[in-house]
């Protein structure tokens, strides 16, 4: 299978360079606001209409905490964006069931719901049938705290390949991101991963920082080799 690129983008102008430079998923988040920091409705409202579903889009609703009642009207409110994907972060506390068994309507009803899992944080196997179970798309595993290095520091492969295996063997997405570098796709894709997410090594190094038009470019190219935009053709700018 071909994995894919998922690139987390901060404003339109991010979303646009992301989407014409041929990444697989535009994934709308504000990195200054937690590891699945939220932009506002209107923001990504606006990205879905401008980008006209050039690319699919993904958008997290922000490090919220995990109550049925809080997170089940922030999934509704995101969705009705028309985003392709909602992303919900499974934060350390609250009540997991709950949220899962407040979400399953929505699924049932056609949003396409995204969990994401952190790999510097205890996880336990039967959360992915849980989702299963609960109509979620797929699964993602990430990082919450980006200062203790990447995804492949932080986990073996043998606990990432598990992961993977497992997401697949119940039909859901499977997702790998966190702080994930250039280095780290060649490690990653023999494992077979529906798409590796990125947003420092985008920015060359600081997820903070803007989008660099290079970068992308690079990471692109060593991630698909066999796709190609020419740099020149890129929206370099992203004022």
């Amino acid at each position: 299978m071909i994995t894919g690129m998922l690139a987390s983008v901060a404003n339109l102008a991010e979303a646009r360079l992301a989407a014409a430079g041929g990444a697989d998923i535009v994934d709308l988040k504000n990195p200054v606001a937690g590891a699945l920091g939220a932009l506002p409705i209107a923001d990504v409202a606006t990205i879905v209409r401008v980008l006209g579903g050039m690319r699919p889009i993904s958008a997290t609703v922000g490090d919220l905490p995990m109550a049925p009642g809080v997170v089940a009207p922030a999934i509704a409110a995101m969705a009705a964006t028309g985003v392709d994907y909602v992303k919900l972060g499974f934060f350390p506390g609250g009540d997991w069931p709950g949220v899962t068994d407040s979400l399953r309507p929505l699924a049932l009803s056609g949003i396409r719901l995204i969990g994401v899992f952190f790999a510097d944080q205890p996880l336990e196997r039967h959360w992915l049938d849980r989702l299963a179970d609960a109509g979620f798309t797929g699964a993602m595993l990430d990082t919450a705290d980006k200062q203790r290095g990447s995804l492949t520091r932080l986990r073996d492969l043998d606990f990432l390949r598990d992961f993977v295996d497992a997401s697949r063997s119940l039909g859901l997405l499977c997702g790998l991101a966190g702080s994930l570098r250039a280095e780290d796709i060649e490690t990653l894709l023999p494992l077979g991963a529906d798409y590796l997410g990125f947003r420092g090594a985008l920015c060359g190094g600081r997820r903070t920082d803007a989008l660099d038009a290079a970068a992308f470019s690079a990471l692109r190219d060593r991630l698909r080799p066999a796709f190609r935009v020419p740099f020149e053709d890129l929206p370099c700018s992203i004022d």
